[in-house]
C-alpha cells in the first residue's frame, strides 16, 4: 500500500495523532492569516531598496519550527512561484510515502540459453524510474551480465521504458537551452541523466588537449584532441574558445582551441538526440567492455513469461534526496515525483504524480493552501505555493520521523551544495530556487538563542536576480532570534 510507511502501527492512535497535527497546522495557518502585515525588518527593507525591489515582490514567513505565532509574516498567503524550492514538497512527500530506505529496482532479463559465451536470444532491461543509473552503475550492470558467461548477444538488447508514460518533451521549450542538462526529460529508464561529459586534459608536450567523451555513445564521433591555445593564453571563457558545434547528434565538432592554463576541465551537456541516448549509451558501453552484439539496442517491453535474472538496485531514497536538494537536480526530482504516481496508480504519468501528491497533502492538511505542481522539480512558470503552506509543511517535517533525512538533504550556508558560495554568516539548512523572475529560499535557520526557525522567502519580480542580498538579510535576521 502507498501509505504503508505512514499508517503502519497503532491505527486508531496514529489517525488521532495525524488529525491532531492537522488541527494544529490549521490553527497555525489562522494565526499567520491574522498576523499583522507589519513592516519588514530594517536590514531587509534596506536590501530591498538597494536591489530596487518593491516590498510587494516578496513573500515571507518566519516561525519557530516547533510551532507558535510567526515572528514575521509578510504576504504569506499569496501564491508565488517558488522555483526549485518546490523540490521540498516532492522530497518530503517521497520520504513519507516511500520511506528513507526505498530503492528503485531495474530488473534484467535473459531470454534464451547461453552456449560458448553467446546468448541465443535477447537481453531486456526494464526501467522503473531509477533516478541515479549513472555511467558507473550501468558499467557494473553490464559487467554482471558478462558475469553470466555472456560475451556475445545473438539477439537484441531491449530497453523497456513502459513504467512511465510521458508527453512529448521539447528540451528547448522552457528557456531555449535544449543542451543544458537541467532541461533533460525524465524517463523510466533514465541513464546518466541523458548527459554527455567531455573531459579535457592539456598535454603541452604534444601541443594538444586530450578529449574523452563519457559515456561512450555508439555511432557518435568526437575529436580525440583539440589544439592548445598559444602559450600564455589566459583561461577565460574556455567553453566559448572551443567553438563547439553540436548541430549533428552523431558528430561533435570542436573548431577552436583550449588554453593550457585552464588545467583539467569537464563540460557536461545534454545529448542533442535524447530519444536515442539510452540506446547509444548501452551499446557503446557494452562494446567498450568487449561485448559483441549481433542485433541492435532498441526499445520494447519485457515478455510476460520472463522472470528477472537479477535486479540492479539504486542508492536509497535518503541518499537520492540529498542529490536532489543539495544540487537542485531537476530530472532526479521529476523521477521521484513520477515514481509516486507509479507506486499508487501502476504507471508514472504527470497526472498520476499530481494525484498522489494531492492525496498526501489532503491527508495531512485538507485543502489548505494546496500547492499547484507542474513537474515536481519547480522548473516551471505555472507552479504556485504560498509561504504559509511551505512553512506549515516544514514544521510538520520537523516533527516527522524522516526529519533527519530531509534536513541532511538541504544545502548548508557557506558549506555545500547550492549554498556553498553563500555570504550569509548564519547557520542554516536551506533549499534554494531561482528562475528568470524568481529567487527563493526555504528551510531551517539555527538561531543564536538556540531555537530552530522555519524560514520561507520568495521573490517574484522581473528583477528577482538582484534579490540575493535581500534573502541573505532575512536569514541573518532570523538567526538573531527573538
Amino acid at each position: 500500500m502507498l501509505f504503508s510507511t505512514c499508517w503502519c502501527n497503532g491505527g486508531g492512535r496514529r489517525l488521532g495523532f495525524v488529525l491532531a497535527w492537522a488541527w494544529a497546522w490549521a490553527l497555525m495557518g489562522a494565526q499567520a492569516a491574522l498576523a499583522a502585515q507589519g513592516p519588514l525588518p530594517v536590514p531587509v527593507q534596506t536590501a530591498l531598496e538597494r536591489a530596487q525591489l518593491p516590498p510587494d515582490a516578496v513573500s515571507v514567513l518566519v516561525v519557530d519550527a516547533a510551532g507558535g505565532t510567526p515572528r514575521l509574516a509578510h504576504r504569506a498567503q499569496v501564491p508565488m512561484n517558488p522555483a526549485s524550492v518546490m523540490k521540498l514538497v516532492t522530497t518530503y512527500a517521497g520520504l513519507e510515502l516511500l520511506g528513507p530506505a526505498y530503492v528503485w529496482q531495474t530488473p534484467v532479463y535473459i531470454d534464451g540459453p547461453v552456449r560458448s559465451g553467446t546468448l541465443q536470444g535477447n537481453v531486456y532491461l526494464r526501467g522503473q524510474g531509477d533516478p541515479k543509473m549513472v555511467m558507473e552503475r550501468l558499467w557494473l550492470l553490464l559487467r554482471r551480465l558478462q558475469g553470466q558467461g555472456i560475451r556475445q548477444i545473438a539477439g537484441d538488447i531491449v530497453l523497456d521504458h513502459s513504467a512511465f508514460v510521458l508527453p512529448a518533451h521539447d528540451p528547448a521549450a522552457f528557456d531555449g537551452e535544449p543542451l543544458r542538462p537541467y532541461n533533460a526529460a525524465p524517463d523510466a529508464l533514465l541513464l546518466n541523466f541523458k548527459a554527455v561529459v567531455f573531459n579535457l586534459v592539456p598535454d603541452p608536450a604534444a601541443g594538444v588537449a586530450r578529449v574523452q567523451m563519457e559515456p561512450p555513445l555508439a555511432g557518435v564521433q568526437a575529436p580525440a584532441t583539440v589544439p592548445l591555445a598559444p602559450a600564455g593564453t589566459a583561461c577565460g571563457d574556455w567553453r566559448a574558445s572551443l567553438r563547439a558545434d553540436w548541430s549533428d547528434a552523431t558528430r561533435v565538432v570542436l573548431r577552436g582551441a583550449y588554453a593550457a592554463a585552464c588545467g583539467e576541465r569537464s563540460w557536461a551537456m545534454a545529448y542533442a538526440d535524447p530519444a536515442r541516448y539510452a540506446q547509444r549509451a548501452v551499446e557503446g558501453m557494452w562494446r567498450e567492455l568487449g561485448g559483441q552484439l549481433t542485433g541492435t539496442v532498441r526499445s520494447g517491453t519485457v515478455p510476460r513469461h520472463l522472470e528477472p535474472a537479477w535486479v540492479a538496485t539504486s542508492p536509497s531514497l535518503a541518499e537520492v534526496v540529498r542529490d536532489i536538494n543539495k544540487y537542485s537536480n531537476n530530472v532526479m526530482a521529476q523521477q521521484l515525483w513520477l515514481t509516486l504516481g507509479w507506486q499508487q496508480h501502476g504507471v508514472g504519468t504527470p497526472e498520476n504524480a499530481r494525484a498522489a501528491v494531492r492525496q498526501w497533502w489532503r491527508t495531512r492538511w485538507d485543502e489548505a493552501d494546496l500547492p499547484a505542481m507542474d513537474n515536481g522539480a519547480g522548473l516551471s512558470r505555472q507552479t504556485r505555493i504560498t509561504a504559509q503552506a511551505l512553512a506549515r509543511m516544514l514544521q510538520a517535517a520537523w516533527a516527522s520521523p524522516v526529519m533527519p533525512e530531509l534536513l541532511a538533504s538541504l544545502p548548508v550556508t557557506g558549506v555545500d551544495g547550492t549554498l556553498r558560495r553563500s555570504r550569509a554568516s548564519a547557520r542554516a539548512h536551506l533549499k534554494t530556487g531561482s528562475l528568470r523572475d524568481v529567487m527563493a529560499v526555504a528551510g531551517y535557520v539555527h538561531a543564536t538563542d538556540g531555537r530552530r526557525y522555519v524560514l520561507v522567502a520568495v521573490v517574484n519580480h522581473a528583477q528577482a536576480a538582484a534579490a540575493r542580498p535581500v534573502l541573505d538579510a532575512l536569514v541573518e535576521w532570523a538567526a538573531q532570534g527573538q
